[in-house]
């Protein structure tokens, strides 16, 4: 980037006309992909966008460039302000768009997301840490499969209204797949804002720990005591994001929480909030609009408390609703604001051996795959476990199971919820395949009653 991003931002902006938001996004990133104990891909991204969004009378538009030159710059907002104008014309009645966010009245509080070491993404620690899960790969009789990914995601934002906010964030995720000869698998990940906390051997030893050699059981359709780790939590939490606390559908009668705020919605011990500061989330300062981010309860002692917004499902929401500061786009995402610091707070169980101790015969889950929704008012899911699935026989672990097809709701599992441990860590399923955006959830393990088996695996 040949200029500091607000800088750039500012720049550009200056050659917008009437409501325009600038928003100048710098990445810079390293990811090394694995499989059978050896690196297939590496990618190292290097790249700055500039975007436009231009507003006409209620219609939006954007364009976007990577020339960072005055000409680039202008002809972008040349772009994105006649194909805005376009829409008015074409509409002939003022659209939905509210307008660009007024700025906040304080300054922008860093969100202290950023760690220097991870930011020079130095290669040495992605192929230290493969090394190391090759190593002792071999040594236990397994191959290594995943991904190793670090990057440093820097944001600016600049508008007609006055909003000027910059920050920078770095992320790191590794995750593990431990896969013998005959097929069986284990899976661990870790995810951090600092690259040094990836321990390639430290997962491949928890990954080992859960390929069991013997003969997995079928286990037949039915409704079981489950105990789901943390990584599993987390997949349902990130459902719940989109299908439960998205403030566009709430507004428009689609979310599973419409006519349920302030009614209990999951167990009394769940106690869920979008906390953008928890000390071991990817922390961040201001949305996609420049809007502050604060903590929001959305579940309190397992009553529904409150659903996010941006300022375009804060304008459809009406009264008094506004921007929490959940903005995923500039002008808000069409498919809505969602949370994207999910904190489930923990319990008291030691862990997952404690959580299975009561159960008599139930399941142990160690991750969820390939999940979908069925019906989004009911947030009921559809997936398969994976990569460590075994029986709970008289209040233990035991014998290994085939994967299961489950179909379930997120809410009704929090509302069947037992008990949690203590320690909640952060997971997240690292998306890279669009621009980065780094996010996951802080959630511990959970045992819940009545998870519902529709089937086994082949």
């Amino acid at each position: 980037m040949s200029a500091p991003p607000l800088e750039l931002a500012e720049r550009a902006l200056e050659h917008g006309t009437g409501q325009t938001q600038v928003t100048v996004i710098g990445e810079r990133s390293l990811t090394s992909r694995f499989a059978r104990s050896r690196s297939t891909q590496v990618t190292a991204v290097d790249d700055t966008t500039v975007e436009f969004l231009c507003a006409t009378d209620g219609h939006t538009s954007t364009a976007t460039t990577n020339a960072l030159d005055d000409d680039s710059l202008r002809d972008a907002a040349r772009r994105a302000a006649a194909a805005a104008e376009a829409a008015a014309r074409t509409h002939g009645k003022p659209g939905g768009d509210p307008g660009l966010p007024v700025p906040a009245e304080t300054p922008v509080r860093p969100s202290d997301g950023h760690d220097p070491a991870t930011a020079e993404l130095g290669p040495a620690l992605a192929g230290s840490a493969l090394q190391a899960a090759f190593t002792l790969a071999e040594r236990r009789g397994l191959e290594a499969f995943g991904i190793w990914t670090a990057g440093e995601v820097s944001t600016a934002i600049a508008t007609s209204a006055g909003t000027s906010v910059h920050e920078a964030v770095t992320d790191a995720h590794m995750r593990v797949i431990a896969r013998d000869p005959g097929g069986r698998s284990g899976f661990a990940s870790h995810t951090s804002m600092r690259s040094a906390d990836l321990d390639g051997e430290s997962l491949l030893r928890r990954a080992a720990d859960r390929v069991d050699l013997r003969e997995p059981l079928t286990l037949p359709p039915g409704e079981y005591p489950v105990v789901l780790e943390a990584e599993a939590v987390g997949i349902l939490l990130d459902f719940l994001g989109a299908l439960a606390f998205n403030g566009l559908a709430h507004a428009q009668g689609r979310g599973a929480l419409v006519d349920r705020l302030g009614t209990s919605v999951a167990a009394p011990a769940v106690n869920l909030a979008d906390s953008p500061r928890y000390p071991s989330t990817l922390r961040r300062a201001f949305d996609a609009e420049g809007v502050p981010k604060r903590p929001l309860p959305l579940i309190q002692d397992g009553v529904a408390n409150a659903v996010v917004h941006d300022t375009r499902s804060a304008a459809a929401a009406g009264g008094e609703a506004r921007s929490t500061g959940h903005a995923l786009a500039a002008g808000g995402d069409p498919e809505g604001p969602v949370p994207t610091n999910l904190v489930l707070v923990g319990g008291g169980a030691a862990d997952e051996h404690e959580l299975a101790a009561p159960i008599e015969r139930g399941i142990y889950v160690t991750r969820l795959w390939y999940v979908n929704p069925v019906r989004e008012r009911e947030t009921l899911l559809t997936g398969t476990t994976r990569d460590g699935t075994f029986l709970i026989e008289d209040g233990r672990i035991s014998s290994p199971l085939r994967d299961l097809r489950f179909t379930d709701s997120a809410l009704r599992l929090l509302a069947a919820t037992e008990a949690l441990t203590a320690a909640p860590r952060l997971v997240s399923e690292a998306d890279l395949y669009y621009r980065r955006f780094a996010h996951g959830q802080v959630c511990p393990a959970l045992r819940a009653q009545g998870f519902r088996v529709t089937g086994a695996t082949v």
